[in-house]
C-alpha cells in the first residue's frame, strides 16, 4: 500500500484518504487548510494511493456509466489490505477517520457497513448513483459514529441519466441516516464535480475532528 504522510507521526488523530496520483499534488494544501481551521488538534493525514479506481473501489460489479470501463468488485480486497496496513494505528488506539472523493467517497461509505474500523467518515461528492448502492445502504447497518456527506450544487446537472440522480440519492441517504438517529451532516458546495476537490475534502475532515 503506497502512502504519503503529512503532519505529526505520533498524533492521536489519523485521517486516512484514498487518493489518485492527481490528488497527491494537492495534499499539502489540504493538510495546511485543516491545520489552520482546526488549530487545537494534532493530526496525521495519510494519503493512500489507489491505482485502478473502477476495480479497487467498487463494492460489486456494475456496467460502465461513462467511458468504456465497467466497474469491478475489488473493494473487499482493498479493505482487507487497509485493515492490515493500518493495524498498528488501531493497536495504539488512535482516533481514526476515513475520507474519499467521488468513487473513493462511495468506498468510504461502503466500508463503514463492513467493519467499524473508523470512528467517522467523510464521503465527499460520493458516487451514490452507483447501481444498487442506495438500497444496500438502507438494508444494512452502518458502523461509523460520525458521517459527513457533501456534494457540489451543480453535480446533478449532467446529461448522463445515471449520474444525474446523485443529488436526489445523497439527499435521500442523508434523510434516512437522520431518521435512524445517526450523527450525520450534509453540505452542498458551490460548483460541479471537479470544483476544488481538495478544499471539499479538507472541510469534511475538519468537520469530523473539530471540537463541538
Amino acid at each position: 500500500m503506497k502512502t504519503y504522510r503529512y503532519g505529526n507521526e505520533n498524533s492521536p488523530v489519523v485521517l486516512v484518504q484514498l487518493i489518485s496520483d492527481y490528488e497527491l499534488s494537492f495534499m499539502e494544501q489540504e493538510y495546511a487548510w485543516i491545520k489552520e481551521n482546526v488549530a487545537n488538534k494534532e493530526f496525521l493525514l495519510l494519503g493512500v494511493i489507489i491505482e485502478d479506481w473502477n476495480e479497487e473501489l467498487s463494492p460489486w460489479k456494475a456496467p460502465a456509466v461513462f467511458g468504456k470501463d465497467d466497474f469491478g468488485d475489488g473493494a473487499q480486497k482493498t479493505l482487507e489490505m487497509m485493515e492490515r496496513e493500518l493495524s498498528l494505528f488501531h493497536e495504539q488506539n488512535r482516533e481514526m477517520y476515513l475520507g474519499g472523493y467521488s468513487l473513493a467517497g462511495l468506498f468510504t461509505l461502503w466500508q463503514a457497513y463492513q467493519k467499524g474500523l473508523f470512528e467517522g467518515i467523510a464521503a465527499v461528492s460520493p458516487s451514490v448513483w452507483f447501481s444498487g448502492f442506495l438500497d444496500y445502504a438502507k438494508e444494512n447497518t452502518i458502523r461509523a459514529q460520525k458521517i459527513y456527506l457533501s456534494l457540489g450544487d451543480k453535480e446533478h446537472k449532467t446529461r448522463n441519466p445515471v449520474m444525474a440522480t446523485v443529488r436526489d440519492n445523497i439527499t435521500e441517504l442523508y434523510e434516512y441516516y437522520q431518521q435512524k438517529g445517526y450523527d450525520c451532516m450534509l453540505e452542498f458546495n458551490p460548483g460541479n464535480h471537479f470544483t476544488d476537490p481538495w478544499l471539499r475534502m479538507a472541510k469534511g475532515f475538519s468537520c469530523l475532528i473539530k471540537d463541538e
